[in-house]
């Protein structure tokens, strides 16, 4: 699956302007990856701080956490595109 053009699908979906794509740069080039980084920023919605906080929850499965991270780390992990989608359209039309 193409997460690039399924992220385009959805934006023109949502009437969202597509953000342009930027250059490719040069491997090796320590000016450009320093560059990169000094204006790279991350910030958490409040969502992520609830997920953040309920991994201190009690109702945590410990096997099942294990064995997803497992599956990730084989390359073997699949979720259909369709489980995706349907997730994504219920939550958009949830307001979450």
């Amino acid at each position: 699956m193409d997460i690039r053009n399924s992220l385009d699908g959805l934006r023109s979906l949502l009437g969202v302007n597509p953000t342009p794509a930027q250059a490719p740069q040069p491997k090796g080039s320590a000016a450009a990856t320093a560059g990169a980084f000094d204006t790279d920023r991350a910030t958490l919605s409040n969502a992520a701080n609830e997920v953040s906080q309920s991994f201190s929850d009690e109702g945590v499965r410990p096997d099942k956490v294990a064995a997803i991270q497992s599956a990730l780390a084989a390359g073997t992990y699949d979720v259909p595109a369709s489980a995706v989608a349907s997730k994504l359209v219920d939550a958009m039309l949830s307001g979450a």
